[in-house]
């Protein structure tokens, strides 16, 4: 994949614009090149900004990495449909959010950046996972209301992330042909499992 550069016409775009050209570029190059193989300079330069600006809006090449992952989760609209529904039925409802978030576009090309430079990357799948445990799984353990919220966020975001992996990345048959609704309802019950149910082993 070639990154274009782009080029700034006519007036000096506005704060914003400039802020979703860099995540944008951002996300294009993690996904061809891992986190090691795009660094800031190259990411500006393909944005058609100064690095200075990166630097302005992201502080660092981990913190544009942490807004991509943010800018591509939106877990404050991947949760809302999943928490308000209550305990019963969680596991399916945020099963269903993920499956819905990696088959829709353009979600799933910054979804698939994200996921193939933490694999890659030591320090992205850290900032990964810390990402998930605190902003969208430790939610939703919470909400389930077992004990030892943080074991059971880490015991989902394994699974989600592991189905994640074999189903779009790798795509291993037949995981990665099945209805949705089928892993929906397989996986989800695992998950809801995790969330509610006694853990063994875990006081």
């Amino acid at each position: 994949m070639t990154i274009e550069v782009r080029k700034r016409t006519g007036r000096r775009p506005g704060a914003t614009e400039s802020r979703d050209t860099i995540l944008g570029v951002a996300q294009e190059m993690f996904a061809e090149g891992g986190f090691d193989g795009a660094s800031v300079r190259s990411i500006a330069k393909a944005a058609g900004v100064d690095a200075a600006l990166v630097h302005h809006f992201f502080v660092s090449k981990e913190g544009l990495f942490a807004a991509c992952m943010r800018d591509a989760l939106r877990p404050e609209l991947l949760l809302g449909p999943v928490l308000d529904g209550g305990v019963e039925g969680l596991g399916e409802r945020l099963v269903r959010a993920f499956l819905r978030l990696w088959e829709e576009e353009p979600t799933r090309d910054k979804l698939l950046s994200l996921l193939r430079s933490a694999v890659s990357h030591p320090p992205s799948a850290r900032t990964v996972r810390g990402f998930l445990a605190r902003e969208v799984l430790g939610r939703v353990a919470e909400v389930a209301g077992g004990r030892r919220p943080e074991i059971r966020a880490g015991l989902v975001g394994s699974h989600l992330v592991g189905l994640a992996l074999t189903r779009y990345v790798l795509e291993i048959p037949p995981l990665a042909s099945l209805d949705r609704e089928v892993v929906v309802g397989t996986v989800g019950a695992t998950v809801q499992r995790y969330l509610t149910e006694e853990l063994p082993g875990v006081a």
